[in-house]
């Protein structure tokens, strides 16, 4: 029976190392949104889950309203991209839609032969048109989720008019009536 657990083990660790977020997943991982900043802090989160993938996934079931299983299926088990899993399941959020619609959608999208697949296209392709307040709010996510994680996030001109800096944030939040 010990020798049967062995092998078991044996054949189920290659899979699960390959499915990790990896420094070199995250190194030749590219992100097209259509958003600059918000693809520079996409490789940035997969290089932080790399680091702390529970921290991660607790990050996106709580403040994305996912199940936190279901979005360790997508990383763990169909090898998805910590940025890809981070983007779908907030955009969805944003939008107002399920997680679920934008993983299938990415996984619709096919792209033209040699093309990289590309959340713009995706974005554009789901029942909600993407705003300006959508974008913005996704944004807003990206920096709460780096302020969760006590990780340094460079914000643009606009984030900072609107947001202010690390210890304005954490006033703000401070002072939020509790529930929110």
């Amino acid at each position: 029976m010990l020798r049967l657990g062995l092998l078991v083990l044996l054949l189920v660790l290659p899979a699960l190392a390959a499915a990790q977020q990896t420094a070199e997943k995250s190194e030749a991982y590219q992100v097209h949104t259509g958003d600059a900043w918000v693809d520079a802090q996409l490789q940035d989160i997969n290089h932080y889950a790399e680091r702390y993938p529970d921290s991660f996934l607790d990050e996106v079931a709580r403040y994305a309203g996912v199940s936190r299983g279901y979005i360790a299926a997508l990383m763990y088990t169909h090898g998805w991209q910590a940025g890809d899993i981070y983007f779908a399941c907030f955009w969805a959020h944003v939008i107002e839609r399920s997680c679920r619609d934008s993983v299938q959608a990415w996984s619709r999208a096919v792209p033209e032969e040699g093309q990289p697949r590309r959340w713009q296209a995706v974005v554009e392709e789901l029942p909600v048109a993407p705003s300006n307040l959508h974008w913005r709010a996704l944004r807003h996510a990206i920096v709460a989720s780096h302020d969760h994680w006590d990780r340094p996030v460079k914000l643009d001109a606009t984030l900072q008019r609107q947001l202010g800096d690390r210890a304005q944030r954490q006033r703000a939040a401070a002072e939020a009536p509790a529930g929110r």
